[in-house]
């Protein structure tokens, strides 16, 4: 991701239940695609490990637009889902990022 800050950052994390491993598949993707869809949406990194605990990181140009994703109805019928079945636990933070910079190992051999 190559945007400018500041911007925002909402940090999801979370601890899986075993319950309905493919439904909750098929609502992250979903939510992705329609997140992908919002204005102010930025882009997303996700990870979860073996031991059921994820951290999803979306990026947002404001706060406005975070709220506004915040209502979308699908997206309120994910979290309602997400607590009665998917999750044993999560945390949300909102973080403006004021700093950023990255590194890509080269593609070319220095030979």
């Amino acid at each position: 991701m190559e945007t400018k800050p500041p911007y925002y950052a909402v940090v999801f994390t979370t601890k899986r239940t075993s319950a309905d491993a493919a439904g909750y598949v098929a609502m992250a993707q979903r939510m992705e695609e329609l997140a992908r869809r919002q204005p102010g949406f930025l882009g997303l990194d996700s990870a979860r490990g073996d031991d059921g605990i994820g951290v999803t990181v979306s990026y947002w140009e404001s706060e406005q637009a975070i709220r506004a994703w915040y209502l979308v109805a699908e997206h309120q019928e994910a979290q309602k889902l997400g607590k009665e079945k998917w999750y044993e636990w999560f945390q949300l933070r909102v973080c403006r990022v004021e700093r950023a910079r990255s590194f890509q190992q080269s593609q070319a051999a220095p030979f």
